[in-house]
């Protein structure tokens, strides 16, 4: 297990009850990011430190946004990052689709038809053993020393074809995870993930699909169960949703061909 990094977690005093015992407990931090493009503000995300420029980086290209590049201001801001991107941006496109929150309301049409825009179908000749896919959670795990710490982080972890983990991330935020994972991706020059899987912590959002489809990547897995608008966007591009793996078992939502 990892360690701990210092940003991520902080000591706090709590009174432990029946006992009435008082004593420290270690939980999980969560501050704002301002994202800007070219020196202007468009979108701020609460997440758990560490890790800011992958996590620009892979918002942005989630987001079908061209991000090469991520940094402080040039005042050095708290708490703020500034990204650079390819061949400019067109603000107004840029803040309608910003929309993808599980209660924003937009129709499943229309964030289906949004997606495809950005991102074509997954194609890939992976195909991964059943027994391999129902480990990965358990490795995750292993790899997560500050939701072992504080119980409260989400964590994504990439996986190479042959199930070894090469990155995981934490944050308080599912998508902020993500994010930061497609961020360090992008920076290694593996975009995009045609061999490569992706193992979330807890349930499958249409957002996180909507991210592992614009990444390329052919295969997600979670603990957790997948939404019905997830299940439709996994079936329209291609991806193997793998949901409720635990104990041995594994319900494949999409592509179950994937899976040996």
């Amino acid at each position: 297990m990892n360690e701990v990094p210092p940003y991520s977690a902080s000591s706090v005093e709590v009174v432990r009850l029946p006992q009435g015992e008082t004593e420290p407990d270690e939980i999980a931090v969560e501050e704002p990011l301002e994202i800007r493009v070219e020196g202007r503000p468009i979108a701020v995300t609460m997440r758990t430190p560490g890790h800011d420029e992958e996590l620009a980086i892979g918002f942005l290209r989630s987001e079908g946004i061209a991000a090469v590049s991520a940094g402080p201001t040039a005042d050095f801001a708290a708490n703020v990052i500034d990204v650079e991107v390819e061949d400019g941006v067109d603000f107004e496109r840029l803040s309608r689709n910003f929309y993808t929150s599980s209660s924003c309301g937009v129709c499943g049409k229309g964030a289906l038809e949004a997606v495809a825009v950005e991102a074509p179908p997954v194609e890939s000749e992976l195909i991964v053993p059943a027994v391999l896919v129902a480990v990965l959670p358990d490795r995750l795990r292993d790899a997560q020393p500050t939701f072992a710490a504080t119980g409260g982080l989400h964590a994504t972890g990439l996986f190479d074809s042959g199930g070894d983990l090469l990155v995981v991330r934490e944050d308080v935020g599912r998508h902020n995870a993500m994010d930061k994972v497609v961020g360090w991706a992008f920076d290694q020059g593996l975009l995009p993930l045609t061999d490569k899987m992706l193992c979330v912590s807890g349930r499958l959002s249409f957002e996180l699909v909507q991210k592992a489809v614009v990444a390329g990547c052919p295969v997600v897995v979670a603990v957790g169960a997948p939404s019905t608008l997830a299940v439709d966007l996994a079936r329209d591009r291609g991806v193997t949703l793998c949901g409720f793996v635990r104990g041995g078992r594994v319900n494949v939502y999409s592509e179950a061909q994937r899976i040996g």
